[in-house]
């Protein structure tokens, strides 16, 4: 079964989505498990009013992409997108789903051309490229209505891999409002790095100026310890932060595999914070 990547939540009617890290590792081309997956945690959350949505990602499977933007639409809920670090590619037409689309100034947004990898004979090859305009045309569409640029426009940005910055995505469309800079900030791994051709520099990873942030897990008789650990200062004693969560006596018989099971499903999506000095 397809492993979730994404977070939903509820508090006082109003419901919040965290997109974190890649839009999924495998294809939902005529694959109803994961489609059915999200829809059934979106429909959990009940008649909400309102619908957060936080993104903070580079990018991933464009039918994983299409799934969820149609989803987001056709919500009733106001929704308001939070760019929290990086909307690029497939994230950014997610994002177009919000009634609002909100950017802190250190925040970025990217468009582009879909790409596919595929080995095959001539018309093999000639069948993909077919099928990449179609997926082209629904991205491009997609942003036109979102933006009201004329389609030409559009289809030169995505051409070019376009990135934008807060006040240019408010200025061309993609964004209703900018806000205040916040301290999760945007930075890709190596395979998104490789995958893009004009990757701004302060989003290419660096030994000498990010942190890596990863969450682990530890349960006792009475809590689960959430730590989030820095890994540029792994001599020091206390964790960033912690936070305590009352648990049952099943859940703590349960909290070895659950927590392995966790750990695994967090390495798997590549969640990364980046406080930069």
């Amino acid at each position: 079964m397809s492993k979730k990547f994404w977070n939903m939540s509820v508090e006082q009617n109003i419901g919040q989505i965290d997109l974190f890290g890649e839009i999924s590792d495998v294809s939902w081309w005529g694959d109803e498990v994961t489609p059915s997956m999200f829809k059934d945690d979106l429909d959990n959350m009940g008649d909400i009013s309102n619908l957060d949505i936080h993104i903070n990602s580079g990018g991933g499977d464009v039918f994983a992409g299409f799934a969820i933007y149609n989803m987001l639409a056709r919500h009733r809920a106001h929704k308001t997108v939070y760019i929290e670090g990086l909307a690029a590619s497939i994230a950014s037409l997610i994002a177009m789903a919000g009634d609002e689309i909100i950017m802190p100034e250190n925040s970025m947004m990217m468009i582009h051309n879909a790409w596919a990898g595929i080995a095959g004979n001539a018309d093999e090859l000639r069948k993909m490229a077919d099928e990449l305009d179609k997926v082209d045309g629904i991205l491009r569409m997609t942003y036109v209505n979102k933006t009201g640029l004329e389609e030409d426009e559009i289809k030169d940005m995505m051409a070019n891999e376009t990135w934008f910055t807060a006040y240019e995505a408010l200025d061309k469309g993609f964004a209703t409002a900018v806000e205040a800079p916040v301290s999760m900030a945007a930075c890709l791994d190596k395979k998104m790095v490789d995958r893009y051709h004009h990757v701004p520099e302060n989003l290419i990873e660096d030994d000498d100026k990010s942190r890596d942030i990863y969450i682990t897990t530890n349960a006792t008789s009475e809590y689960v310890f959430t730590y989030v650990t820095d890994l540029n200062n792994r001599g020091e004693s206390e964790p960033v932060e912690v936070i305590e969560t009352p648990v049952e006596e099943q859940e703590i018989a349960d909290a070895p595999d659950v927590l392995e099971e966790q750990r695994r499903d967090f390495n798997r999506i590549r969640k990364k914070i980046y406080e930069r000095n």
